[in-house]
């Protein structure tokens, strides 16, 4: 397996992946986002391919506290395709994200997940490696305002 840096290349397997985690996306619609992303600083897409095949994604991004000294990283998407599962690719992912985010002089990593019950094997995976539970997250959408 290889993990590496996602590319523009990989903007299809990106939605398609999007698909995967419950969130509808077009080719089109990822190759918008995946543009914003890669031009926003701070801000990495890692991907696990297997024999050239892209089985998991994870995004994250890194910033400073508010509320203590130091950084944080938030992974904002996290996925392995339905079919990869159980394999061990998540965590490799998770623990290359800790890895890559402690050199970056990362103090700590936070991720939302929903509160949906499809979720409730992916919270126990979080909890699994080190993950707590202590928030809870709010959203409010304004287009529709």
């Amino acid at each position: 397996m290889e993990i590496r840096e996602a590319t523009s290349n990989d903007v299809n397997d990106l939605a398609r992946l999007m698909c995967e985690l419950g969130y509808p996306t077009t080719f089109e619609q990822m190759k918008v986002r995946f543009n914003d992303i890669v031009s926003t600083p701070h801000h990495y897409t890692l991907l696990a391919c297997i024999d050239g095949k892209v089985v998991a994604m994870i995004g994250f991004h890194t910033g400073h506290l508010y509320n203590m000294d130091g950084m944080y990283a938030r992974i904002v998407a996290f996925v392995v395709d339905s079919s990869y599962r159980n394999l061990g690719i998540g965590t490799l992912l998770l623990r290359k994200v800790e890895e890559f985010t402690k050199k970056l002089g990362v103090d700590g990593i936070v991720l939302n997940s929903g509160n949906r019950a499809e979720r409730e094997i992916a919270h126990k995976f979080y909890e699994s490696h080190g993950y707590l539970v202590k928030s809870t997250g709010f959203v409010k959408t304004l287009n529709e305002l």
